[in-house]
């Protein structure tokens, strides 16, 4: 018995787009991360299975190691296409806007995953 499980697939101009409309959609997450910033990228890197405390840690570096990260792990655990170079401007020009993108990626992925059964017949 194999079984298939299947994501959807975003494409970049997709990725990109949420990063913009995602301030403009005016989500508690968006006002949450202005305000309480640490505690935002705290509890979104628990969530995503990382350690709560491991934000803190991207004053280390010029570009944020720990945010960069992050995306690079979202892009690959959903499958979206992008590249590292994009990644790193967006982490190191707006690091909020990074953390809510990867926040709505997960709660767009928390939906049922639809497993299909691969049976011969």
């Amino acid at each position: 018995m194999f079984v298939t499980v299947a994501f959807q697939s975003i494409s970049q101009s997709d990725y990109c787009g949420r990063l913009i409309n995602q301030w403009l959609s005016g989500t508690s997450a968006g006002c949450f991360s202005v305000w309480c910033f640490p505690c935002f990228a705290c509890i979104t890197a628990r969530d995503h299975g990382e350690c709560l405390c491991l934000p803190l840690l991207d004053s280390c570096g010029c570009i944020p190691p720990i945010t960069l990260s992050m995306r690079v792990s979202t892009r690959r655990r959903y499958g979206i296409t992008d590249s590292i170079c994009n990644d790193c401007v967006y982490s190191y020009f707006c690091g909020p806007c990074s953390w809510c993108q990867i926040r709505r990626e997960m709660k767009a992925r928390l939906h049922p995953v639809t497993l299909f059964n691969n049976r011969p017949t």
